[in-house]
């Protein structure tokens, strides 16, 4: 089998032999693993990131937005200019407000930690995407 389904659990930290601080995130398996998923291996962890709801393009994009005097009183958080006269219209891709993270987003390179047979979880070296408690895929690189 290679991949995986768990529910993210919790976070904590780890402190090895030569003194450093890993951050590790302990995952709830469903689906148990037949072979292949022993402490030290690289994996792929795909899940859904936390949604942050509709953003100005001062927090989305990190626009500095306008003087704060001059007579400036509406526009401290305005985009500004969005484009030029000549091709009348906006570009494809242009940074502007909308909807922030709730998207698929796939972590590579992290390193299992532990594997726990009897509780069915994994302690997996580094951040998960999605909030707590939320689907994630996990599959050998």
């Amino acid at each position: 089998m290679e991949n995986i389904k768990a529910v993210k659990k919790n976070m904590g930290t780890v402190f090895t032999k030569d003194g450093v601080v890993k951050t590790f995130t302990s995952l709830l398996v469903t689906l148990w693993p037949e072979e292949g998923f022993e402490v030290g291996r690289s994996v792929k962890i795909t899940g859904t990131s936390k949604g942050k709801g509709f953003t100005g393009v001062m927090k989305g994009w990190g626009f500095s937005g306008g003087p704060a005097t001059h007579g400036q009183s509406d526009r401290k958080r305005a985009p500004g200019s969005i484009g030029q006269q000549t091709p009348g219209r906006v570009f494809k891709g242009k940074k502007m407000a909308g909807r922030k993270g709730n998207k698929v987003v796939t972590i590579l390179g992290s390193k299992i930690l532990e594997v726990n047979d009897k509780g069915k979880s994994i302690k997996v070296l580094g951040p998960i995407p999605g909030h707590y408690g939320s689907k994630i895929l996990i599959k050998l690189n």
